[in-house]
């Protein structure tokens, strides 16, 4: 039993470490961040990082949840990234 409890606390703390690189990330700006920062978020592969990029280059994300306007993220994915995304201070349009 006492073999078992033990084996059982190293499983725990072992995907705790794991783990923790997912609790410490910082947001990532939509407004700034290269495809392959956007990749970082759950969900988005290469074509959908590359739509975010596409699309802010015409329409700086004011919120957050303008990313819902990017083809390919709907209220799911949205759900999934919202809270590891943020706009910053979007940049000047290009005149």
């Amino acid at each position: 039993m006492k073999k078992l409890l033990k084996v059982m606390i190293c499983v725990l703390l072992l995907g705790l470490l794991m783990g923790a690189p997912c609790f410490a990330a910082d947001l990532i700006n939509v407004n700034t961040a290269t495809v392959e920062e956007l990749t970082t978020l759950p969900g988005i592969g290469p074509a959908t990082a590359a739509k975010i990029v596409e699309y802010r280059e015409g329409h700086p994300f004011a919120t957050v949840e303008e990313v819902l306007e990017v083809k390919g993220i709907g209220p799911a994915k949205y759900q999934t990234i919202k809270d590891r995304i943020t706009v910053g201070e979007p940049p000047a349009k290009k005149q």
